[in-house]
C-alpha cells in the first residue's frame, strides 16, 4: 500500500501534468506506478501528452517529497484517497478536472446518499445568517451531509449550523491539511473532524494562496448533489461554485435577495439567467430533489421478470428495486458504468416503461 501511495503522491507532483492527464494516465496504464515504469515511446501515442509531458514523467526524481507527505499522513492519521479507491468521492469522476489524489480527515461518508454544498459571501448580514440557520435546521432529519468550504462568513455558519443540529458536515480546503485557514475556525475544524471531516486536494506546507480557492471550489461543487447560494455578491466564490456546478450538471439552488442589496446581487442573477432555482426554504430544495417523504421502498420483485435488457439495463434496475428514488450521479458511482452508458441505458428503459424521471435528476422504477 505504501509503495502504491508513493507513486500517487508522486503523479501529482509531476510538472507539466495536471489532474485531467494524470488521470487520463492511470485510466491507461491501470496504475500510478505503472505510469512510471512505461516506456516513454508509448507516451509518444497518447493523446494529449507529447515530448514535453514524457519528459517530465520520466525525468521525474523527487520521491523523497512523496515519503515526507506519507510520513506527514501517518503521523496524523489522515487518510489518503486516490481515484481508484472505493472510498474516493464517486460524484467527483464524473468531473473532467477533478484531482486524482485527496487528503481526508474525519468520519463522514463522502459517497453518502445526499450530500448538500451550502455556500455565500464571507461578509454575510443577519439576514443570510438567519436563512443559512434555518435552512440547516430544517435538514436535520433529512439524512443529509452539508459541505462547505471553512471560510468566513455563510461557509463558518453552515458548519456550526450544521454541528449544532447533529449533522455531519464537511469542509473542503484551499490549503494542507497541517494549518486551518482562517485561523479562527481552528476550534470549528477541530469538532468537524468529530462529526464530518476536513477535505483537500492540497499536500502539507501548502498555503492558502487564491489560485487555490478556485480549485477548492471544483470539489465542493463536484462531490455535492445540491449546491445552494445563500448570499453572494455578483464577484466571488459562491458565484464560481454554482457556474462549476452547472458546468458539471449539479442541481444549483439560490435564496432570493433585495434588489438594492449587494449581497443578493449573486444570488439574484443566478435566478435570473436560469442557473439556480429559487428557493425559500429546505423544503423547496428537498421537493426539487425528490427527496421529500422519502420512505425505504420494499423491492419490486415483478421487475426481476424482465429478461431482454442489456447488462448495463439490468445493472439500473438492480439498483433503483433497491432505492425508490436515486439520483442520476449515484447511478454513476453505484453501477461503475460510464455517463454515456447510463443516459443509453436510461432512455431504453424510459422507452419500454420500465423507468420513471423525476424532477431533481432522479429516477425510479416505473
Amino acid at each position: 500500500m505504501q509503495k502504491d501511495l508513493l507513486y500517487q503522491i508522486a503523479l501529482t507532483l509531476i510538472p507539466n501534468i495536471g489532474d485531467v492527464n494524470a488521470k487520463a494516465l492511470v485510466n491507461h496504464f491501470g496504475s500510478a506506478e505503472a505510469v512510471f515504469h512505461a516506456p516513454k515511446k508509448v507516451f509518444d501515442e497518447l493523446e494529449g501528452i507529447g515530448t514535453i509531458r514524457a519528459n517530465s514523467i520520466k525525468h521525474f526524481k523527487d520521491f523523497r517529497r512523496a515519503e515526507e507527505e506519507i510520513e506527514f499522513l501517518k503521523k496524523y492519521k489522515i487518510t489518503p484517497l486516490f481515484l481508484t479507491d472505493k472510498s474516493y468521492p464517486q460524484r467527483l469522476l464524473n468531473c473532467s478536472d477533478s484531482p486524482p489524489l485527496l487528503y481526508y480527515k474525519g468520519n463522514a461518508d463522502l459517497n453518502s446518499s445526499r450530500i448538500v454544498a451550502v455556500v455565500g459571501t464571507r461578509n454575510n448580514d443577519e439576514y443570510g445568517k438567519n436563512l443559512c440557520e434555518k435552512l440547516i435546521a430544517d435538514l436535520a432529519n433529512e439524512e443529509v451531509i452539508i459541505v462547505s468550504g471553512l471560510a468566513f462568513g455563510i461557509d463558518s455558519i453552515a458548519h456550526k449550523a450544521s454541528l449544532k443540529n447533529n449533522i455531519q458536515t464537511v469542509g473542503v480546503l484551499a490549503h494542507g491539511l497541517d494549518r486551518v485557514y482562517p485561523a479562527q475556525n481552528i476550534s470549528l475544524a477541530k469538532q468537524m473532524v468529530s462529526s464530518g471531516g476536513l477535505l483537500t486536494e492540497f499536500k502539507s506546507s501548502t498555503i492558502p494562496d487564491k489560485q487555490n480557492f478556485p480549485g477548492r471550489n471544483r470539489i465542493v461543487a463536484g462531490m455535492s448533489d445540491a449546491i445552494i447560494v445563500i448570499e453572494s455578491g455578483i464577484k466571488g466564490g459562491s458565484l464560481i461554485t454554482a457556474e462549476l456546478a452547472n458546468s458539471y450538471n449539479k442541481d444549483v439552488f439560490a435564496f432570493p435577495g433585495r434588489v438594492e442589496d449587494s449581497k443578493s446581487q449573486g444570488c439574484n442573477y443566478l435566478i435570473k439567467s436560469n442557473k439556480a432555482i429559487l428557493i425559500t426554504n429546505a423544503e423547496d430544495m428537498l421537493e426539487n430533489m425528490g427527496w421529500k417523504n422519502f420512505k425505504k421502498p420494499s423491492v419490486k420483485k415483478q421487475r426481476e421478470l424482465f429478461i431482454e435488457l442489456s447488462s448495463e439495463e439490468k445493472a439500473v434496475v438492480e439498483i433503483l428495486q433497491i432505492q425508490e428514488q436515486v439520483h442520476i450521479d449515484e447511478l454513476y458511482f453505484k453501477s461503475k458504468l460510464s455517463s454515456s452508458a447510463i443516459a443509453q441505458a436510461l432512455l431504453m428503459l424510459e422507452m419500454q416503461g420500465i423507468v420513471a424521471s423525476l424532477p431533481g435528476k432522479m429516477y425510479k422504477i416505473a
